[in-house]
């Protein structure tokens, strides 16, 4: 009851938090985007799974800080079941949002040392629903930690991040339905980076996540500490169409995420929880 009491106060004050930062916004870049590839990954599913993933990403600055927020709908094919004996692939709905207050904003004192530019206080949410044949994942996972800002051309940030996680899962096929539960909290360390390479319309974007194990699982057993990256190479067509510089960007994105959702690769839910991912990407910046 209280993890759903706060759950439902940090929805209210982010989503109070993007309304007045959207009206003060100091910068602004809203996508829609595109990825696809063939060799996705599920825990206890060894079979390489297709998907179509169509994103939604806003980032943009306010008087103190930063908000990013990001929905991806991920269609898979009927590797990924739709539920118990259906031929349909299951679908997916993940949503992140983050927001960093910048200490050097919020007091007008410089916070800066070493390679780093400024320290933020970042907090947040993750928020998922499935629908699929064995877990049907109903995620929640509230977030909160500093983040230093790397002096690099475009930006490097680094997080480290307290995890507050759970779950109810309903499994398709035994018709058992879990009651909400709550993991360990457990650490993250995070960056996010989108570096321009020079003037050649290339820039080398994507995000890391080290994340510890978050004790017990529902079903009693040990979860695995993960790790996950995804990198792009992406390139500006924008100037070859005639549109606004950075308007369409196209490239390739490669995912390696290890022990996926806390699951173990080495145990039983088998290479379904080793992503090694290649994929295309488009995205439509406006």
């Amino acid at each position: 009851m209280m993890h759903q009491t706060v759950t439902r106060a940090v929805v209210c004050a982010a989503a109070l938090t993007c309304t007045v930062a959207a009206q003060a916004a100091t910068f602004s870049d809203t996508s829609i985007g595109y990825r696809y590839g063939t060799d996705y990954a599920e825990p206890f599913n060894n079979n390489a799974i297709s998907k179509d993933i169509i994103s939604l990403n806003h980032v943009s600055g306010y008087k103190y800080g930063t908000n990013f927020f990001n929905a991806d709908m991920l269609l898979s094919d009927n590797k990924d079941q739709a539920g118990a004996g259906s031929n349909n692939g299951a679908q997916e709905v993940y949503i992140v949002y983050r927001n960093t207050v910048e200490l050097e904003k919020l007091t007008g004192s410089p916070y800066k040392f070493g390679p780093v530019r400024g320290v933020g206080l970042t907090g947040g949410f993750d928020f998922n629903t499935k629908t699929d044949a064995g877990y049907n994942s109903k995620k929640r996972m509230l977030v909160a930690g500093p983040t230093f800002m790397m002096d690099v051309p475009g930006f490097l940030n680094v997080s480290l991040l307290v995890l507050w996680e759970s779950n109810a899962p309903y499994n398709t096929f035994s018709k058992v339905s879990t009651p909400r539960y709550s993991y360990d909290a457990h650490a993250m360390l995070g960056a996010a980076w989108g570096i321009p390479l020079g003037a050649s319309g290339l820039s080398f974007e994507g995000f890391a996540n080290i994340i510890a194990a978050k004790g017990k699982n529902e079903s009693g057993g040990d979860s695995a500490a993960e790790t996950n990256f995804d990198m792009q190479l992406m390139y500006d067509l924008s100037g070859a169409l005639g549109v606004a510089p950075k308007s369409l960007k196209v490239g390739l994105e490669y995912q390696y995420w290890k022990n996926k959702f806390g699951n173990d690769s080495d145990g039983v839910a088998g290479r379904g929880a080793f992503a090694k991912t290649p994929m295309v990407r488009v995205e439509y910046h406006f």
